[in-house]
């Protein structure tokens, strides 16, 4: 899969509660979840972001609470991909399975400015960003993360493997 957006790029140790504030966990709707992404942190976010944009973030992305309503709220936003120096572990697991592609790299956030486009390549392992012409190279998602993120999620996943079966 190929994603290419603007950029938008955040600072060290985002946890999830700055990615949705607590006080919005009570809901399972997606789009309510989306509705206070990164709120604290830029209560104009949204009003920025465009459908297919890339957050891009230093160390420890995802920190925090381990809660699924992050990279909901993240990818029911619109943005595309995460590219960060490097994720929380549990972040990092609940991304694949709630179906957000992820992206670690510390040469590639070092040469991305906010507000470049790029385009992040999952299967040849590459984030070119447009705006400078350099080329940063990341770990291609192995294929299996790729069923997860073209179906959407573990749980999509499960249903359509499900429904081959019967």
């Amino acid at each position: 899969m190929v994603y290419q957006g603007k950029t938008w790029k955040l600072g060290a140790n985002v946890d999830t509660d700055a990615v949705i504030p607590a006080r919005y966990l009570n809901t399972t709707d997606p789009a309510e979840m989306a509705s206070h992404l990164m709120e604290d942190i830029d209560p104009k976010f949204l009003e920025k972001i465009k459908p297919g944009d890339v957050l891009v973030a230093e160390d420890n992305f995802g920190c925090g609470s381990s809660r699924e309503h992050a990279p909901i709220a993240i990818k029911h936003a619109g943005l595309s991909c995460v590219v960060a120096k490097s994720f929380a572990r549990i972040f990092y697991r609940n991304s694949f399975n709630m179906g957000l592609p992820i992206f670690a790299s510390a040469e590639a956030v070092e040469g991305i400015n906010q507000g470049d486009e790029v385009k992040v390549d999952s299967e040849a392992g590459t984030i070119e960003n447009l705006s400078t012409g350099k080329i940063f190279n990341v770990q291609p998602i192995p294929p299996f993360m790729q069923q997860l993120i073209e179906a959407g999620g573990l749980m999509n996943y499960v249903k359509k493997c499900k429904m081959k079966n019967e």
